[in-house]
């Protein structure tokens, strides 16, 4: 059986109580999760008040509670990808509750006001549909997640996962068609 990738090493390290091991990891990927979360942000359509660092701040904080059962890099950047996402699902919802009196500040109504409104509920519809996609079609999921919201590439991305490019083309394809005509059919509605 061939040796583990050294980022699966310093996972496995740090799961076993290696504190140094985590200060490793984060040296080998940092460049990487800050353009997961920058590629996080984007998605989102600028309508989030969080920077990309307080974004990837808080999800590794979140992970590091979490400790879990590391099985690989795919692992590793699934779940980071997974909780950027949670830490903007909250964040909106914390938003939308402020707006209507949660922490009773007079706000002046403006149009922008507005469509930050809009784009936080868009953001919760598509966590939303995008859980319902996990639960029809996992890896599809895990493509189109690591693909708009992990911003790797096609390559990286079948790495990540194990799996050809043509099979994440074909994922990503079916992910695409599937997010949309939900789309189309909540806008019926």
């Amino acid at each position: 059986m061939s040796e583990p990738a050294p980022l699966t090493q310093l996972l496995h390290a740090w799961q076993g109580g290696d504190a140094d091991a985590f200060s490793r990891l984060l040296g080998e990927v940092h460049g990487e999760l800050m353009r997961m979360a920058g590629s996080r942000l984007r998605v989102a359509d600028g309508s989030q008040t969080i920077s990309r660092g307080d974004l990837l701040n808080e999800a590794l904080l979140r992970v590091m509670q979490g400790r879990p059962n590391w099985q690989d890099r795919r692992h590793f950047f699934a779940t980071v990808s997974t909780t950027m996402r949670n830490v903007l699902v909250d964040h909106a919802r914390e938003r939308q509750a402020a707006k209507r009196g949660g922490d009773f500040a007079r706000v002046t109504w403006t149009l922008s006001a507005i469509g930050e409104e809009a784009m936080d509920a868009d953001l919760l519809t598509l966590d939303q549909l995008l859980t319902r996609l996990k639960a029809e079609d996992e890896r599809a999921s895990e493509v189109l997640q690591l693909t708009y919201f992990g911003g790797l590439s096609r390559q990286d991305i079948a790495e990540v996962l194990g799996v050809s490019v043509p099979t994440v083309d074909r994922e990503l394809r079916f992910a695409r068609g599937w997010l949309e005509q939900q789309l189309d059919r909540s806008l019926e509605a």
